[in-house]
């Protein structure tokens, strides 16, 4: 049952992510993490390309969990490079999946599964045109990080401009 509940939103996301992208999204992606188990030296990597540099662009995480994650919040480590492999950012990050108070889960649900989508950086500008890579890994002091399903990237301009 789990495993076709899995399947559905995979496919949904999927065609939703499909429809969703404008010409104002620069990426909307998805990475699996096999079998639910983040690994501390695992890099979820997405690779984008910007060609207005004179824009902001929203950056937003989106993590889809299981009910039965250990914490009630996620420690991350991104890195963001460019095209010749130069850090221009890097930071640790807390991502929180669960009210502290309730127990509760964050974000959009069906089952015991989870999206939720975190806004990262609202007002983002990339310094040159060209391609970037953002990097991420979970720092979360776990060899096997369980419960982590996948983790996404979206970068896109806002519906204003």
């Amino acid at each position: 049952m789990l495993k076709s509940i899995y399947q559905f939103l995979i496919v949904f996301s999927v065609s939703l992510s499909m429809v969703a992208c404008g010409d104002k999204t620069v990426i909307n992606e998805q990475s699996d993490i096999q079998e639910g188990l983040w690994h501390l030296d695992s890099l979820v990597s997405f690779q984008f390309e910007i060609e207005d540099t004179t824009s902001i662009y929203q950056v937003q995480y989106n993590v889809r969990y299981a009910v039965d994650y250990p914490y009630y919040n996620l420690f991350l480590k991104y890195y963001l490079e460019d095209s010749a492999g130069e850090m221009l950012s890097s930071e640790l990050q807390e991502l929180v999946l669960f009210d502290k108070k309730t127990g509760e889960p964050l974000g959009e649900g069906l089952g015991d599964l989870f999206d939720r989508a975190v806004p990262v950086f609202e007002d983002q500008k990339f310094p040159y045109a060209g391609v970037y890579n953002f990097k991420v890994k979970q720092f979360m002091r776990m060899e096997n990080l369980p419960g982590i399903l996948s983790f996404g990237l979206k970068v896109q301009k806002p519906e204003a401009e």
